[in-house]
C-alpha cells in the first residue's frame, strides 16, 4: 500500500523530484560537450558521457523523467548544433530508447541483478532500434538537409573502417558497434556510481516528510 502524503508533503516532494531532475539535465548539458571521436569509428561519431545522468535519473525519478531530461539535454545543445538538430533529434530519439527501456524494467526489478539485466536490454534496444533510425531516418536528413551524401559518408567512414563499403554496411559495421560500445560504458559506469547518487537523491526525498 502506497504512503498517504498531505498535499504540502506530496507538493514538496513534486519540487524535490524537478530539482533532482534540472541537476542531472544540468550535468547532461556539460558532459555533452566534451565528447571524442573513436578508432576505427566513422569520424562524424562521437562519444560523450551524457547519458550517465540521463540514465541515472530514469532509475531514480522513473523512466519518463529520463526521457524529459534527454529531451532537455538535446533541447539546450542546439544553439551549439552543428548538424541542423538532426544529431540532437537522433540523439534524442536513440537516448530515449535505451533510458526509457532500461529505467522501466528497473522500476520493476529494484536489484543489482535487475540494473545489470535493464542495461543490457537497454543497451540491445537501442542497438537494434538505432538500424532503421540510421538508415532510413538520419542519413537520408543528412543528405537533403546537409548537403551530405551517403557515398560521402560512407567515403569518409571506409578510411577508418575498410568493412565500411555501404549504406548498409555503415550502419552495421558503425552505428550499432558504436551503440553498443556506448550503452555498455554507460551502463558500467552507471552501475559502480548510481547507488551513491540515489541515496542523496532520496535523501532529499525524505525531508517530504518531515
Amino acid at each position: 500500500m502506497s504512503e498517504l502524503r498531505t498535499p504540502e508533503q506530496a507538493r514538496r516532494r513534486k519540487i524535490r523530484r524537478i530539482t533532482s531532475a534540472a541537476i542531472l539535465t544540468a550535468m547532461a548539458v556539460v558532459l555533452m560537450y566534451l565528447e571524442v571521436a573513436l578508432p576505427f569509428m566513422p569520424p562524424f561519431l562521437k562519444f560523450d558521457f551524457s547519458e550517465i545522468p540521463v540514465l541515472i535519473g530514469s532509475f531514480v525519478l522513473g523512466p519518463v523523467y529520463g526521457v524529459v531530461i534527454e529531451l532537455l539535454k538535446n533541447l539546450i545543445h542546439l544553439p551549439v548544433t552543428a548538424t541542423s538538430g538532426i544529431g540532437e533529434m537522433s540523439n534524442f530519439l536513440a537516448g530515449s530508447i535505451y533510458v526509457f527501456t532500461a529505467g522501466a524494467i528497473y522500476s520493476k526489478l529494484r536489484t543489482r541483478k535487475g540494473a545489470i539485466v535493464s542495461m543490457l536490454i537497454g543497451t540491445a534496444m537501442l542497438a537494434l532500434i538505432a538500424i532503421p533510425l540510421n538508415y532510413f531516418v538520419t542519413l537520408p536528413l543528412y543528405a537533403s538537409v546537409l548537403g551530405y551524401t551517403t557515398e560521402a559518408v560512407v567515403g569518409m567512414s571506409t578510411a577508418v573502417n575498410s568493412l565500411i563499403k555501404d549504406k548498409w554496411t555503415l550502419v552495421l559495421w558503425g552505428f550499432v558497434p558504436f551503440n553498443l560500445f556506448k550503452g555498455i560504458v554507460v551502463a558500467f559506469i552507471t552501475f559502480w556510481i548510481y547507488k551513491p547518487i540515489s541515496k542523496l537523491i532520496n535523501k532529499t526525498y525524505e525531508q517530504t516528510k518531515k
